[in-house]
Protein backbone atom coordinates (compact mmCIF):
# COMPACT_ATOMS: atom_id res chain seq x y z
CA UNK A 1 0.00 0.00 0.00
CA UNK A 2 2.90 2.38 0.72
CA UNK A 3 4.75 1.40 -2.05
CA UNK A 4 1.88 2.56 -4.45
CA UNK A 5 0.87 5.42 -2.49
CA UNK A 6 4.53 6.68 -2.61
CA UNK A 7 4.28 5.95 -6.61
CA UNK A 8 1.26 7.84 -7.01
CA UNK A 9 2.44 10.55 -5.20
CA UNK A 10 5.75 10.95 -6.79
CA UNK A 11 3.45 10.50 -10.11
CA UNK A 12 1.85 13.93 -9.18
CA UNK A 13 5.10 15.85 -7.75
CA UNK A 14 6.42 14.62 -11.45
CA UNK A 15 3.53 16.30 -12.64
CA UNK A 16 4.08 19.70 -11.08
CA UNK A 17 7.40 19.75 -11.81
CA UNK A 18 6.79 19.82 -15.21
CA UNK A 19 3.43 22.54 -14.99
CA UNK A 20 4.33 23.65 -11.42
CA UNK A 21 1.33 25.81 -9.87
CA UNK A 22 2.40 29.42 -8.99
CA UNK A 23 1.78 28.34 -5.00
CA UNK A 24 1.69 25.00 -3.90
CA UNK A 25 3.68 23.83 -0.55
CA UNK A 26 2.81 20.48 0.62
CA UNK A 27 3.34 19.47 4.56
CA UNK A 28 4.43 15.46 4.80
CA UNK A 29 0.61 14.98 6.50
CA UNK A 30 -0.92 17.04 3.69
CA UNK A 31 0.79 14.65 0.52
CA UNK A 32 0.03 11.58 2.27
CA UNK A 33 -3.49 13.01 2.10
CA UNK A 34 -3.16 13.54 -0.78
CA UNK A 35 -1.81 10.67 -2.14
CA UNK A 36 -4.42 8.50 -0.57
CA UNK A 37 -7.18 10.76 -1.96
CA UNK A 38 -5.51 9.90 -5.54
CA UNK A 39 -5.56 6.00 -4.68
CA UNK A 40 -8.88 5.98 -3.71
CA UNK A 41 -10.47 7.77 -6.73
CA UNK A 42 -8.16 5.32 -9.10
CA UNK A 43 -9.66 2.19 -6.91
CA UNK A 44 -13.36 3.63 -7.01
CA UNK A 45 -12.81 4.20 -10.86
CA UNK A 46 -12.30 0.57 -11.38
CA UNK A 47 -16.04 -0.19 -10.64
CA UNK A 48 -16.91 1.23 -13.91
CA UNK A 49 -14.31 -0.54 -16.64
CA UNK A 50 -14.97 -0.04 -20.21
CA UNK A 51 -13.77 -3.52 -21.68
CA UNK A 52 -14.67 -3.12 -25.26
CA UNK A 53 -10.94 -3.30 -26.63
CA UNK A 54 -10.25 -6.43 -24.46
CA UNK A 55 -10.24 -8.71 -27.61
CA UNK A 56 -8.10 -12.07 -28.12
CA UNK A 57 -7.12 -13.69 -31.58
CA UNK A 58 -8.71 -17.54 -32.28
CA UNK A 59 -8.56 -19.33 -34.98
CA UNK A 60 -8.27 -18.45 -38.78
CA UNK A 61 -10.93 -19.16 -41.18
CA UNK A 62 -8.19 -21.95 -42.47
CA UNK A 63 -9.16 -23.62 -39.08
CA UNK A 64 -12.89 -23.31 -39.17
CA UNK A 65 -14.48 -26.35 -37.92
CA UNK A 66 -16.44 -28.06 -41.23
CA UNK A 67 -19.27 -30.72 -41.09
CA UNK A 68 -16.94 -32.63 -42.24
CA UNK A 69 -14.34 -32.73 -39.52
CA UNK A 70 -16.87 -34.29 -37.17
CA UNK A 71 -15.19 -37.70 -36.13
CA UNK A 72 -18.67 -39.64 -35.44
CA UNK A 73 -22.28 -38.25 -36.48
CA UNK A 74 -22.94 -39.84 -32.77
CA UNK A 75 -22.15 -36.67 -30.40
CA UNK A 76 -21.11 -38.98 -27.55
CA UNK A 77 -18.36 -39.75 -29.20
CA UNK A 78 -17.49 -36.55 -31.09
CA UNK A 79 -17.42 -35.47 -27.33
CA UNK A 80 -14.98 -38.23 -26.00
CA UNK A 81 -12.84 -36.73 -29.31
CA UNK A 82 -12.78 -33.82 -28.14
CA UNK A 83 -12.54 -34.37 -24.02
CA UNK A 84 -9.24 -36.65 -25.02
CA UNK A 85 -7.97 -33.26 -27.01
CA UNK A 86 -8.64 -31.50 -23.82
CA UNK A 87 -6.99 -33.68 -21.51
CA UNK A 88 -3.63 -34.58 -24.16
CA UNK A 89 -3.46 -30.61 -24.03
CA UNK A 90 -0.73 -29.00 -21.27
CA UNK A 91 -2.32 -25.82 -21.11
CA UNK A 92 -5.88 -27.09 -19.70
CA UNK A 93 -5.66 -27.74 -16.57
CA UNK A 94 -8.68 -29.36 -15.93
CA UNK A 95 -10.66 -30.93 -18.81
CA UNK A 96 -13.13 -32.25 -16.73
CA UNK A 97 -14.33 -29.30 -15.06
CA UNK A 98 -18.07 -27.64 -16.20
CA UNK A 99 -20.37 -25.16 -15.28
CA UNK A 100 -23.79 -26.65 -14.56
CA UNK A 101 -26.15 -24.30 -14.82
CA UNK A 102 -29.69 -24.95 -12.71
CA UNK A 103 -32.97 -23.12 -11.93
CA UNK A 104 -35.25 -22.90 -8.93
CA UNK A 105 -39.18 -24.02 -9.51
CA UNK A 106 -39.86 -20.09 -10.88
CA UNK A 107 -37.27 -19.88 -13.14
CA UNK A 108 -34.21 -18.06 -11.67
CA UNK A 109 -30.90 -19.79 -12.44
CA UNK A 110 -28.04 -20.66 -10.09
CA UNK A 111 -24.64 -21.76 -12.00
CA UNK A 112 -21.05 -23.28 -10.35
CA UNK A 113 -18.29 -25.24 -11.28
CA UNK A 114 -18.44 -28.99 -10.55
CA UNK A 115 -15.88 -32.00 -12.21
CA UNK A 116 -17.47 -34.36 -14.53
CA UNK A 117 -17.19 -37.95 -13.40
CA UNK A 118 -17.61 -40.07 -16.01
CA UNK A 119 -20.06 -40.26 -19.32
CA UNK A 120 -21.14 -42.73 -21.68
CA UNK A 121 -24.45 -42.99 -24.58
CA UNK A 122 -26.51 -42.43 -21.56
CA UNK A 123 -25.43 -39.43 -20.12
CA UNK A 124 -22.67 -37.16 -18.41
CA UNK A 125 -22.39 -38.16 -14.40
CA UNK A 126 -21.03 -35.93 -11.38
CA UNK A 127 -21.48 -35.90 -7.67
CA UNK A 128 -22.43 -33.52 -5.24
CA UNK A 129 -24.50 -33.15 -2.19
CA UNK A 130 -28.17 -33.59 -2.15
CA UNK A 131 -29.15 -30.64 0.21
CA UNK A 132 -27.24 -28.28 -1.93
CA UNK A 133 -28.81 -24.76 -3.55
CA UNK A 134 -28.09 -26.71 -7.34
CA UNK A 135 -29.89 -30.57 -5.18
CA UNK A 136 -32.33 -28.57 -4.42
CA UNK A 137 -32.88 -27.10 -7.54
CA UNK A 138 -32.78 -30.31 -9.22
CA UNK A 139 -35.12 -31.92 -6.96
CA UNK A 140 -37.78 -29.25 -8.14
CA UNK A 141 -36.43 -28.49 -12.13
CA UNK A 142 -35.38 -31.43 -12.56
CA UNK A 143 -32.86 -29.98 -16.16
CA UNK A 144 -29.50 -28.88 -16.16
CA UNK A 145 -27.52 -26.90 -18.87
CA UNK A 146 -23.39 -28.54 -18.99
CA UNK A 147 -20.95 -26.03 -20.32
CA UNK A 148 -16.90 -27.08 -20.84
CA UNK A 149 -14.60 -24.09 -21.97
CA UNK A 150 -11.28 -25.12 -23.18
CA UNK A 151 -9.60 -22.00 -24.04
CA UNK A 152 -6.10 -22.64 -25.06
CA UNK A 153 -8.22 -25.23 -27.73
CA UNK A 154 -11.00 -22.35 -28.19
CA UNK A 155 -13.56 -24.86 -28.01
CA UNK A 156 -16.60 -25.25 -25.68
CA UNK A 157 -18.84 -27.80 -25.56
CA UNK A 158 -22.74 -26.70 -24.33
CA UNK A 159 -25.00 -30.01 -23.22
CA UNK A 160 -28.41 -29.47 -22.16
CA UNK A 161 -30.72 -32.21 -20.97
CA UNK A 162 -32.95 -33.71 -18.26
CA UNK A 163 -30.83 -34.74 -14.59
CA UNK A 164 -31.67 -37.80 -12.63
CA UNK A 165 -29.90 -39.58 -9.34
CA UNK A 166 -27.85 -42.49 -10.23
CA UNK A 167 -28.45 -45.97 -8.37
CA UNK A 168 -27.44 -45.61 -4.19
CA UNK A 169 -25.02 -48.39 -5.08
CA UNK A 170 -23.18 -46.45 -8.00
CA UNK A 171 -23.05 -43.63 -5.38
CA UNK A 172 -21.44 -45.55 -2.68
CA UNK A 173 -19.24 -47.36 -4.77
CA UNK A 174 -17.91 -43.99 -5.94
CA UNK A 175 -17.21 -42.36 -2.60
CA UNK A 176 -15.38 -45.47 -0.99
CA UNK A 177 -13.13 -44.85 -3.92
CA UNK A 178 -11.64 -41.00 -3.19
CA UNK A 179 -9.32 -40.23 -0.57
CA UNK A 180 -10.46 -40.73 3.07
CA UNK A 181 -10.04 -36.78 3.09
CA UNK A 182 -12.64 -36.71 0.88
CA UNK A 183 -14.89 -38.99 2.27
CA UNK A 184 -14.60 -37.32 5.40
CA UNK A 185 -14.75 -33.03 3.88
CA UNK A 186 -18.00 -35.02 2.49
CA UNK A 187 -19.52 -36.13 6.00
CA UNK A 188 -18.53 -33.01 7.12
CA UNK A 189 -20.03 -29.97 4.63
CA UNK A 190 -23.74 -29.65 4.69
CA UNK A 191 -23.54 -27.64 1.32
CA UNK A 192 -24.75 -24.87 0.57
CA UNK A 193 -25.53 -24.31 4.66
CA UNK A 194 -24.11 -20.90 6.63
CA UNK A 195 -21.66 -21.89 9.28
CA UNK A 196 -20.13 -19.51 11.59
CA UNK A 197 -16.23 -19.79 10.43
CA UNK A 198 -13.66 -21.84 9.11
CA UNK A 199 -12.42 -23.04 12.49
CA UNK A 200 -15.78 -24.94 12.87
CA UNK A 201 -15.08 -26.79 9.67
CA UNK A 202 -11.63 -27.78 11.23
CA UNK A 203 -13.35 -29.09 14.02
CA UNK A 204 -15.91 -31.13 12.62
CA UNK A 205 -13.28 -32.74 10.23
CA UNK A 206 -10.53 -33.34 13.67
CA UNK A 207 -13.59 -35.06 14.84
CA UNK A 208 -14.39 -37.31 11.66
CA UNK A 209 -10.61 -37.78 11.51
CA UNK A 210 -10.70 -39.76 14.58
CA UNK A 211 -14.01 -41.02 14.75
CA UNK A 212 -12.92 -43.28 11.32
CA UNK A 213 -9.32 -43.24 11.46
CA UNK A 214 -9.34 -47.20 11.73
CA UNK A 215 -12.78 -47.49 10.14
CA UNK A 216 -14.88 -46.93 7.11
CA UNK A 217 -16.47 -43.41 6.80
CA UNK A 218 -20.15 -44.40 5.69
CA UNK A 219 -21.70 -42.22 3.18
CA UNK A 220 -23.55 -39.76 3.85
CA UNK A 221 -27.50 -39.95 3.02
CA UNK A 222 -27.24 -36.09 1.35
CA UNK A 223 -24.19 -37.29 -0.30
CA UNK A 224 -24.29 -38.94 -4.23
CA UNK A 225 -24.50 -39.19 -7.80
CA UNK A 226 -26.46 -37.30 -10.86
CA UNK A 227 -26.66 -38.19 -14.49
CA UNK A 228 -27.65 -35.36 -17.11
CA UNK A 229 -29.42 -37.08 -20.22
CA UNK A 230 -28.95 -34.69 -23.11
CA UNK A 231 -31.15 -34.09 -25.39
CA UNK A 232 -28.85 -30.86 -26.93
CA UNK A 233 -25.23 -30.87 -27.36
CA UNK A 234 -23.37 -28.55 -29.00
CA UNK A 235 -20.08 -27.75 -30.14
CA UNK A 236 -18.46 -24.65 -30.53
CA UNK A 237 -15.12 -23.45 -31.80
CA UNK A 238 -13.99 -19.57 -31.66
CA UNK A 239 -13.46 -17.86 -34.86
CA UNK A 240 -10.88 -14.60 -35.26
CA UNK A 241 -13.41 -12.80 -36.88
CA UNK A 242 -16.35 -13.50 -35.03
CA UNK A 243 -17.42 -16.29 -37.46
CA UNK A 244 -17.65 -18.91 -34.42
CA UNK A 245 -18.74 -22.45 -35.56
CA UNK A 246 -21.45 -23.90 -34.00
CA UNK A 247 -22.44 -27.57 -35.01
CA UNK A 248 -25.63 -28.77 -32.81
CA UNK A 249 -27.10 -32.35 -32.01
CA UNK A 250 -30.43 -32.07 -31.18
CA UNK A 251 -32.95 -35.37 -30.25
CA UNK A 252 -35.99 -34.95 -31.91
CA UNK A 253 -39.05 -34.40 -29.73
CA UNK A 254 -42.02 -37.40 -29.48
CA UNK A 255 -44.11 -37.06 -32.99
CA UNK A 256 -40.94 -35.63 -34.77
CA UNK A 257 -39.64 -38.12 -37.54
CA UNK A 258 -38.20 -35.97 -40.42
CA UNK A 259 -35.41 -33.70 -40.35
CA UNK A 260 -36.18 -29.71 -40.27
CA UNK A 261 -34.43 -27.18 -42.16
CA UNK A 262 -31.14 -27.37 -42.54
CA UNK A 263 -31.08 -30.32 -40.57
CA UNK A 264 -29.41 -33.86 -41.37
CA UNK A 265 -29.64 -36.90 -39.47
CA UNK A 266 -27.35 -38.52 -36.96
CA UNK A 267 -26.75 -41.90 -35.56
CA UNK A 268 -28.70 -43.00 -32.69
CA UNK A 269 -31.86 -40.70 -33.32
CA UNK A 270 -29.83 -37.21 -33.15
CA UNK A 271 -30.15 -34.93 -36.27
CA UNK A 272 -27.24 -31.93 -36.40
CA UNK A 273 -27.25 -28.97 -37.73
CA UNK A 274 -24.76 -25.78 -37.82
CA UNK A 275 -25.79 -22.49 -36.15
CA UNK A 276 -25.25 -18.70 -36.84
CA UNK A 277 -22.91 -17.77 -34.22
Amino acid sequence: MRRKLSAILFEQIGVFSRNPPSHVSFTAGQQSGFALNLYRKSTSDRSNMDLSDMRKKYKGDEDCFEESQLVSLDPIKQFGNWFDEATKCPEVGEANAMCIATASKDGRPSARMVLLKGYSSEGFRFFSNYESRKGSELESNPYACLVFYWEPLNRQIRIEGDVERIPFQTSKEYFHSRPKSSQIGAAVSRQSTPVPNRDYLRQKNAELEEKYKDTEVPMPDYWGGYIVKPYLIEFWQGQTNRLHDRIVFTKPKDGESEPGEFQHAAEGGWVYQRLSP
